[in-house]
């Protein structure tokens, strides 16, 4: 046998963007940290693509309800191949593709996750668009099923619908039956609206959305509103709506926490419903993921169509968050390894 160099052993260095300090994106730092090992029950992901979203800002700058310890990983959202499997998983083979929600740690080329955590991913989903699936895809199918009562035939106006939830929203209220008139800021937007399925558009700066909502809605109003972004828009949506028409109160981008004027939830038998999918998810994890596996199916089935995300390098991370923040995105974004 000759003799010779052993073979140098590879040490595997995971890229991460630390948060040390609470406060802007632009604080992130990416530094490099030791390959992880899958303990009992989880899988090393090795990362493609990891999720941008509202709440990965909020942790970043401590406005979240959670406050984790100083330092940690944002990031939300994974998708990936299993590069290692832990003793006792069973159902997943190393390269398997995946997506999971971690909560924090995301940002990073390579993440430990519970194998019960991990959903596998349909032939026609790309890592980009499964690591911006999750939320957008569960808050819309919860909101509009399961806390809206949507029926097929019924008229939907969705508000941001140029955002992540609004474009999802439409997909999903396409897929169940229903009509979309989407309301948004920009003509770039509105386009989206439309590629996802939106019959009709209205531009949310310059058109008066109340009589352009019920006069698109045939004139008497539509019978769900979809409201995201909260803000000055928040009253015209309401009175918008027709007999026992329904408003679903998802978030507020916009920044603005609206007031509603109760009389007009009073006339016509209108609704107002609120909508937590964060936390229904939590107390509730049988249900979120009989939910996530079959908006996985639909998308496997060809019946929904999750748009591809605008991506960044990892060392971009504050530009994509500082984006998303300021209301300048189309769709979603991705952080890709």
């Amino acid at each position: 046998m000759a003799h010779g160099h052993l073979p140098a052993i590879s040490v595997i260095r995971v890229r991460a963007a630390m948060c040390r300090e609470l406060g802007p994106a632009s604080g992130l730092v990416v530094e490099e940290l030791d390959d992880p090992d899958a303990g009992p029950g989880q899988v090393v992901v090795a990362v493609e693509a990891a999720g941008v979203n509202y709440v990965d800002a909020l942790f970043i700058e401590g406005r979240y309800q959670i406050k984790p310890a100083l330092p940690f990983i944002p990031g939300s959202e994974v998708a990936g191949v299993i590069a290692a499997l832990g003793p006792g998983v069973e159902g997943f083979g190393v390269g398997d593709r995946v997506l999971a929600s971690v909560g924090l740690g995301g940002f990073a080329s390579r993440v430990v996750v519970a194998a019960t955590s991990l959903f596998a991913l349909p032939a026609n989903l790309d890592t980009p668009r499964a690591a911006t699936f999750t939320q957008s895809y569960s808050t819309a199918l919860f909101s509009l099923r399961e806390r809206g009562r949507l029926r097929p035939g019924e008229k939907v106006l969705v508000l941001g619908a140029g955002g992540g939830v609004g474009l999802a929203a439409i997909d999903v209220a396409v897929a169940l039956g229903a009509t979309v008139i989407a309301a948004a800021s920009t003509e770039a937007k509105r386009q989206a609206a439309r590629d996802a399925g939106a019959s009709a558009t209205i531009d949310s700066t310059s058109e008066p959305l109340k009589d352009r909502a019920r006069s698109l809605a045939g004139g008497t109003g539509v019978d769900l509103v979809v409201d995201p972004v909260g803000g000055g828009l928040a009253e015209a949506a309401l009175r918008a709506t027709g007999d026992l028409g329904r408003y679903l109160v998802i978030g507020f981008a916009s920044g603005g926490i609206p007031s509603l004027p109760l009389n007009q939830v009073l006339l016509r038998n209108r609704s107002v419903v609120g909508v937590d999918w964060g936390a229904w998810a939590l107390n509730h994890g049988d249900a979120q993921q009989a939910l996530l596996s079959e908006l996985l199916g639909l998308v496997g089935s060809d019946r929904l169509h999750p748009v591809a995300p605008t991506t960044y390098p990892l060392e971009q991370v504050a530009v994509a968050l500082d984006a998303l923040t300021g209301r300048r995105v189309v769709g979603k974004m991705a952080v890709v390894f």
